[in-house]
């Protein structure tokens, strides 16, 4: 007799299916604050036993649960950092659940490993590495810096003919959280490098370097970011790739968030050294319209990643087996698990590759100037608004201003009655030691009308 649990069920499927076209059908898509709540031990208790329940009783279960989670994807979440899949993105990331379809290697699933390559060259044309540069999809930007940053650390004594005793890497001020801790993760020291208006620059590079000749000597590498978190600023990163080809050091580029800018005319020339990284990655979950979680992770010579992140072990000698036919220096087959610290992964670059298909890169192109426009006009408002002051002018797409007058509390309790009301949401932040508010802007539906009506709520 069959096991219940995998057999076709008909009903289970149209119940399941007809949630997915009532939620991909939202225009808008609202942001879906159903208000606190502190526990959910009373709607879910008894639901995990040993009998199982009901599924329309569980999808109810479901939908009451989905009350408390904030929808990233409405044009009105302008929190953090928000993402926006596509409708092609969101239906073909179902495809890659519902077909099982995994990454690990070439043997196991190379058309999917193909489709992802595909990809991936969209992006390292985009940054303008040389042709053979290549990489694989991590669960995001966080996997993603801490892969290429054990490079890094492996490679740096073949680079720089020694072993320094404390290697370190440097990093600006405004490096994300993920890169100081991945260091930590793999024994490495932050040389924090002063930043210059906020950003990186060759410059103070040079001078932290001058100023600690001992610490310098123990550099292996160095952290730009194109797009920071708070603010969207782009590091200099012609300047940080001169110093870093100098002294032979590892030049990675944090794109997460920003990456998808290289896209947009307007903006492409402040990424202008970004060619000259031996590794960057860009989320595409963020700003290219792909589901969670998915961040593409570029090496310059792939092949120095395989030779540390392959992992060897009796029952995977398989994997690395050259084909009948392979000629002498062929590297062997394309696995995605020997370039960065996971093993078995998702197909999670699908979803991508397939609404890059389906649209063309124009209209991401398109897609993302429209986001630029949003935020320049935006904040071309705030300036014009006597009680409003803008912080600086945006680089990218995240918009930094304050309510003169205003302390923490007063955001704090405006951001709250915003969500509350689905007006928008928009967290407070940080600058320069002082309480502001922030927009992070991403969705191209996302209208200087709600702008507008966000700004008239600070009155």
């Amino acid at each position: 007799m069959r096991n219940p649990m995998f057999v076709y069920d008909e009903q289970l499927t149209d119940l399941v299916l007809d949630y997915c076209r009532w939620r991909l059908a939202l225009d808008p898509v609202p942001l879906d604050y159903g208000g606190a709540r502190e526990s959910f031990d009373t709607l879910l208790e008894g639901l995990l036993g040993p009998g199982g329940n009901d599924p329309r009783q569980v999808m109810e279960v479901f939908n009451q649960l989905a009350e408390s989670v904030i929808s990233c994807d409405s044009p009105r979440f302008l929190s953090f950092i928000p993402a926006a899949p596509t409708k092609a993105a969101l239906l073909f990331d179902m495809v890659v659940s519902c077909s099982s379809l995994q990454g690990t290697s070439w043997l196991e699933a190379a058309g999917a490993v193909a489709a992802e390559n595909q990809a991936l060259a969209v992006l390292s044309r985009l940054a303008g590495l040389p042709e053979g540069a290549g990489g694989c999809f991590v669960a995001g930007g966080t996997t993603g810096n801490l892969s290429a940053l054990v490079v890094a650390r492996d490679t740096a004594a073949v680079r720089q003919g020694r072993t320094p005793h404390r290697p370190r890497v440097a990093i600006g001020a405004e490096a994300h959280s993920s890169v100081a801790s991945a260091l930590h993760v793999i024994g490495v020291e932050p040389l924090s490098v002063p930043t210059d208006d906020h950003r990186l620059t060759g410059e103070r590079l040079r001078a932290a370097l001058a100023a600690d000749p001992a610490a310098a000597e123990d550099v292996i590498g160095v952290v730009a970011t194109a797009g920071t978190t708070n603010a969207g600023i782009i590091d200099d990163l012609a300047g940080v790739a001169e110093v870093a080809a100098e002294r032979r050091w590892w030049f990675h580029v944090d794109a997460a968030y920003g990456g998808a800018g290289m896209l947009a005319p307007s903006v492409r020339h402040r990424y202008q050294g970004i060619e000259r990284a031996d590794s960057f990655i860009v989320d595409p979950h963020k700003w290219l319209f792909a589901p969670f979680d998915c961040a593409a992770l570029l090496y310059r010579e792939p092949r120095l990643a395989k030779a540390v992140h392959t992992q060897d072990a009796a029952y995977l000698e398989i994997l690395h087996t050259r084909g009948p036919g392979a000629e002498e220096g062929d590297e062997g087959p394309w696995n995605p698990s020997d370039y960065a610290i996971h093993l078995t992964r998702r197909a999670r670059g699908l979803p991508l590759w397939f609404s890059l298909a389906v649209h063309g890169v124009d209209a991401y192109r398109d897609a993302v100037e429209t986001v630029l426009a949003t935020t320049r006009r935006s904040a071309e408002l705030i300036q014009g608004t006597p009680h409003l002051t803008l912080v600086r002018e945006p680089e990218l797409s995240v918009v930094l201003f304050r309510r003169n007058g205003w302390d923490r509390a007063d955001y704090e309790a405006w951001s709250n009655r915003l969500l509350t009301d689905q007006t928008g949401f928009v967290t407070p932040t940080s600058w320069e030691g002082e309480p502001a508010a922030r927009l992070a802007f991403l969705h191209p539906d996302t209208t200087v009308e709600m702008v507008s009506e966000i700004l008239a709520t600070m009155a």
